[in-house]
């Protein structure tokens, strides 16, 4: 039995967190392979939102196994709250929730390191979310990292100490002001490791290759997008982790003949939280409304969201480095009411027409160029059949397939798992 996998193709907040939770009937194994407390995974159903950061999005299907891999960072203080936040739904994290010991965890230093470099960047800021991603990949290369397997061994707390006072120590390159009481974030920190300590520790890569040989059936989740991955992103714009394809093999351990079908998630217009390039960007009423009617702020920092036209330019970038078989189109709803919508379907790249995602994608290299579409008026937040569908928004589905090559399967009317459309 292969490993399908699902993966964002934008700069992140596509939606995977419903879609993980409107498949997850169909696996017994959903497993997170990258990322961290960065991410914000939004859950809806039966009137009630959730957003979750580390913890896999198939956590409440009661049949499901929810793994959390080796690529994963993990923030014990954020986790436990995760957990505290759960607690009503009486779920079996013991037996539900399994933890790999090659997962690296966060320490307090590091969100500490995290702040400290962003504010020294100053304009030049790459929008981090401050929750010490980086500086725990950076450890993690750099083989200082701590593990959750460090936990079950009688040292592990000097290990800690020796790193936090690495950690203190590079504090001072920084020149700037960080304020923070060591002793209060550090006692918040011990009493998240016993809740961690609570749970299972697996060796994630044995348990999922037996898994597939007794024909389980696996879902691999995804966190950020494409376009943020470290080496196929808008660099340095970009995560600390692998976010494409490749990063469910190195972060689950599963080999690559293993990967079945690659679900690609895209929403009907484009989004980006934070600094960084963004060729179709809106700074019009459109994009206003984009944003308002979309509900636009991050799950996880609560920023507001940059909103622009789909670029088409961009996504089949994302679908061949991932070897998409599949397309999920997310937030259809939102464009609801708009008279025109356009498409990006070339950019003008230093006086050239271009139909390939370059090198740089900077607003002084590029200027998109559009198609453009007629809109539709009805509210389809209702609508649960694809031939209900306005035929303006089927002829833009079909322009998005014809263009780059992939069929749209799932098509999202609104946030509620129930809102989904199957074509």
């Amino acid at each position: 039995m292969n490993v399908n996998l699902l993966l964002g193709l934008q700069w992140g907040d596509e939606g995977k967190g419903k879609i993980v939770d409107v498949l997850t009937s169909n696996y017994d194994i959903i497993a997170r392979f990258q990322g961290g407390p960065n991410a914000g995974h939004t859950l809806i159903f039966n009137g009630h939102k959730h957003v979750l950061h580390t913890i896999p999005s198939g956590i409440f299907h009661k049949n499901a196994i929810n793994i959390v891999g080796n690529g994963v960072v993990i923030d014990p203080v954020i986790f436990k709250k995760e957990l505290d936040n759960l607690s009503s739904f009486k779920l079996d994290f013991k037996n539900k929730l399994l933890i790999s010991r090659k997962a690296h965890l966060i320490l307090p230093t590091h969100r500490l390191l995290d702040a400290a470099s962003e504010t020294a960047k100053g304009k030049a800021k790459i929008g981090s979310t401050l929750k010490g991603i980086g500086p725990t990949y950076m450890d993690k290369t750099g083989r200082n990292g701590i593990r959750v397997g460090d936990l079950e061994l009688d040292n592990w707390k000097e290990k800690y100490q020796l790193l936090a006072k690495k950690h203190l120590k590079m504090l001072n390159f920084f020149d700037v002001d960080i304020q923070y009481d060591l002793n209060e974030l550090e006692t918040e920190f011990f009493e998240a490791i016993k809740v961690l300590k609570q749970l299972t520790f697996i060796d994630s890569e044995e348990y999922l290759n037996n898994a597939i040989r007794n024909k389980k059936t696996i879902l691999a989740e995804g966190a950020q997008g494409s376009l943020l991955d470290i080496d196929f992103g808008t660099y340095p714009f970009v995560t600390s982790s692998t976010t494409t394809a490749a990063g469910a093999c190195t972060g689950l351990g599963v080999a690559p003949n293993k990967i079945g079908e690659v679900f690609g998630i895209f929403k009907a217009y484009v989004t980006r939280v934070g600094s960084g390039p963004f060729p179709t960007e809106l700074f019009d009423e459109d994009g206003k409304n984009m944003a308002k009617i979309g509900h636009e702020f991050g799950a996880t920092t609560g920023r507001p969201r940059r909103c622009g036209w789909l670029d088409l330019v961009a996504l089949k970038y994302a679908v061949e480095i991932n070897g998409v078989t599949q397309l999920m189109m997310m937030k259809g709803d939102v464009l609801s009411g708009f008279e025109k919508l356009k498409i990006c379907t070339s950019y003008n790249y230093k006086g050239n027409n271009i139909k390939h995602f370059p090198y740089n994608i900077e607003k002084h290299n590029v200027t998109p160029i559009y198609k453009e579409f007629k809109g539709w008026k009805e509210d389809i937040t209702s609508m649960t059949t694809a031939n209900t569908l306005p035929k303006e928004l089927i002829e833009y589905i079909q322009f998005i397939e014809d263009f780059v090559k992939v069929p749209v399967k799932i098509v999202s009317v609104g946030p509620d798992r129930k809102q989904t459309i199957i074509r």
